[in-house]
């Protein structure tokens, strides 16, 4: 972070917020328009981003959405709170409550073994729960080794192909990223709800939260407002290439509008219960019982979250990485506050865009 940008954020003055109409828990951030502008405007020229969309909410109002910078260059279209982008692994929350949701069915249980769900796993695979893919511990490869980003292939295909690697450790030994975890939890949807997992999200998860737009990605379609994805290279901005194969670790595409309401969705328990919603907070578990680390941060994974502490605050989040989008969405519980970050550079780290704003909105008010 820049000398310069880092005053920019401590020394904006705060403004009058945007309260919602019912009375609040806690209080709501102060909204500063203009420190935000700044901010965004300092980050997407450090970090060659062509387009982002800002959103902050407060106990599931939305009280700030922006968009800045362009959706795509070769039309000069700006960036809106409708515009389009993929998300990339935010989708693993979104896919962590739809297996969720189908353990408060009591169609599945998190401590079910994958091999009773899914025929023809490895001796390997046996001790391995549903829970362990959630959290990251189940030891299996991040990556199959038949993935082709360019060729779209049935998930099954590309989960069994792993069945003859060795795993990277112990299952519940440690945590390790795992991409095709994510494509076995999308398998286990599609085998469990007896529908395709892209279905069942639809309906089940993304229409109950009045989400009109989020949707399995493709290259192919037509999806309105799409936002395009850039790469800055020598100077020059170019076109991202966006693979052909669908990635249920990274599957769907949404814009600023729909993001909050999937925020308001879960801070008003609609799809999942309140207890269930904990659960995924929590951080995962070793063998031994001891609390799973998980990056850098210090924190661990929960069920489809990663789980930190910001300001001392507890912080919920998961960032998404797909072609040229960078992506955040982070959750403070202590004080309803969220923030969604969305943008089309490569070059973007949404992490520490998300952290600048949160370091302001956070701050005591005075």
């Amino acid at each position: 972070m820049s000398l310069a940008l880092k005053r920019l954020l401590l020394g904006a003055a705060a403004m009058p917020c945007l309260l919602a109409s019912a009375p609040a828990a806690t209080p709501a951030p102060a909204i500063n328009e203009a420190g935000i502008q700044e901010v965004v405007s300092a980050v997407m020229r450090e970090q060659s981003i062509p387009g982002m969309a800002v959103g902050v909410l407060h106990e599931g109002k939305l009280i700030y959405a922006k968009g800045f910078g362009k959706a795509n260059l070769e039309w000069n279209l700006p960036v809106t709170p409708d515009t389009v982008f993929m998300i990339g692994s935010i989708s693993k929350p979104m896919l962590s409550v739809g297996i969720n949701l189908l353990a408060e069915r009591g169609k599945l249980g998190l401590d079910d073994p994958v091999s009773r769900l899914i025929p023809g796993t490895p001796a390997s695979w046996q001790g391995i729960t549903l829970r362990h893919l959630l959290n990251h511990t189940s030891g299996i490869r991040r990556e199959s080794p038949a993935f082709d980003g360019d060729k779209a292939r049935p998930d099954i295909d590309l989960i069994s192909a792993t069945f003859a690697a060795p795993l990277d450790f112990p299952t519940g030994s440690k945590s390790q990223y795992c991409n095709v975890c994510y494509f076995t939890l999308a398998e286990v949807i599609t085998r469990v709800s007896g529908e395709p997992w892209r279905s069942f999200m639809a309906r089940e998860v993304f229409a109950p939260a009045g989400m009109t737009v989020t949707r399995t990605t493709s290259n192919t379609d037509l999806i309105p407002q799409r936002a395009g994805s850039y790469l800055l290279k020598d100077g020059k901005q170019l076109n991202v290439p966006e693979w052909a194969a669908l990635r249920p670790s990274g599957a769907f595409v949404s814009s600023l509008n729909d993001m909050a309401k999937w925020e308001a969705a879960l801070y008003a328990n609609k799809i999942l219960k309140a207890e269930t919603l904990a659960a995924m907070a929590r951080p995962g578990l070793l063998a031994d019982g001891k609390p799973a680390p998980f990056g850098t941060s210090g924190g661990g994974y929960g069920l489809g979250w990663q789980l930190s502490q910001f300001q001392g605050q507890r912080r919920v989040a998961h960032g998404g990485s797909l072609a040229g989008f960078r992506s955040m969405h982070a959750r403070y519980p202590d004080s309803g506050l969220a923030i969604i970050v969305l943008t089309n550079g490569a070059g973007a780290r949404t992490e520490q865009i998300e952290n600048l704003l949160a370091e302001r909105l956070l701050a005591p008010q005075r």
